[in-house]
């Protein structure tokens, strides 16, 4: 498989030591780990599910679950994404307060978070950290950038050219350098327009990555209407594609601030109300081959809705 042309780009740090090396996690069993959802009549989230309410297929073989835990209580590591180009500029403060609060709430004591801005460059605003203080100042710090001259943080990306909003460049990019080698539950949370304009990644590689990050990705789809009028949908198809096969979802914002607030208390909610389960794959050929997955959930007879990431990259020798 090839690998994605993201991998000559890297996360902008302003305040990284050269030559810094990172953390290399090794595993050491072939251990598939999924956290995931489960709904019922009204879309109302399914709490107290046990074992034998679920079953797990991969590739169309039933797999033997090692554990099966409700509301997971795994350390989080939380990405967000904040789309810093021009087109967000009339609705990035409520982006900031929102965000800020919604890492207030969630953030524990074992948590940690990091936020990146993506415009004409991707820029590492703040590094993983527990601390909502530092998150809030972070966020409250970011400025508008584009190819117009209006920079955040005063500086000019070394980027030969103009690239416009590289979204996908930043979900790959918190992804693999990130998150890879975090383990619990990983999230990436994206408050942008959906549109990408330049990136060296596609949205397919994108996706990639955050699968093999087990990252679970929601899209906050904002819009400043005076940019995009009232298009429920710009955008919306690819980061339709990124959220359901990581197991998240979209939530179309608009412009609309109560409707952020209801998104990012919605996302609080689900996270607090994650199954667990895990199993070693009856395949055990470690090729790096991409595994379907599928989750059946019932309770009293009835068939549930499951809310799960869609597959995994099996290990490489």
């Amino acid at each position: 498989m090839k690998t994605s042309p993201a991998h000559d780009s890297q996360i902008r740090n302003p305040h990284s030591q050269p030559n810094m090396p990172l953390p290399i996690f090794h595993a050491t069993a072939n251990l598939v780990n999924l956290f995931f959802l489960v709904r019922g009549p009204h879309n109302k989230l399914v709490p107290n599910l046990t074992l034998a309410d679920c079953t797990v297929d991969e590739d169309n073989t039933k797999q033997v679950l090692q554990n099966f835990t409700p509301k997971s209580d795994r350390p989080l590591t939380i990405g967000i994404l904040l789309d810093t180009s021009l087109s967000q500029q009339h609705v990035l403060p409520a982006e900031q307060q929102a965000a800020a609060a919604f890492l207030r709430r969630i953030l524990r004591p074992k948590d940690e978070a990091f936020l990146i801005g993506f415009d004409v460059d991707v820029t590492l605003l703040a590094d993983l950290t527990g601390s909502p203080r530092d998150l809030k100042r972070a966020i409250d710090d970011a400025g508008i950038n584009s190819a117009s001259g209006n920079y955040a943080n005063g500086t000019i990306p070394s980027i030969g050219k103009p690239k416009g909003t590289l979204l996908y460049d930043a979900v790959y990019l918190a992804a693999n350098d990130k998150l890879r080698h975090e383990t619990g539950r990983k999230v990436l949370v994206l408050l942008t327009n959906g549109e990408d304009e330049g990136s060296q990644t596609r949205l397919k590689s994108a996706i990639e990555a955050a699968q093999k990050a087990n990252a679970i990705v929601y899209v906050l789809l904002i819009q400043d209407p005076g940019v995009y009028g009232i298009s429920d949908d710009y955008g919306a198809g690819p980061m339709r594609k990124l959220a359901v096969a990581t197991g998240g979802q979209v939530f179309k914002i608009g412009a609309n601030g109560r409707k952020m607030e209801a998104a990012f208390e919605e996302i609080e909610s689900e996270l607090r109300t994650q199954y667990q389960t895990t199993y070693t794959p009856t395949n055990s050929k470690k090729d790096g081959t991409y595994r379907h997955i599928h989750i059946d959930c019932h309770q009293n007879g009835r068939d549930l809705h499951v809310q799960a990431r869609q597959g995994y990259y099996a290990e490489k020798k």
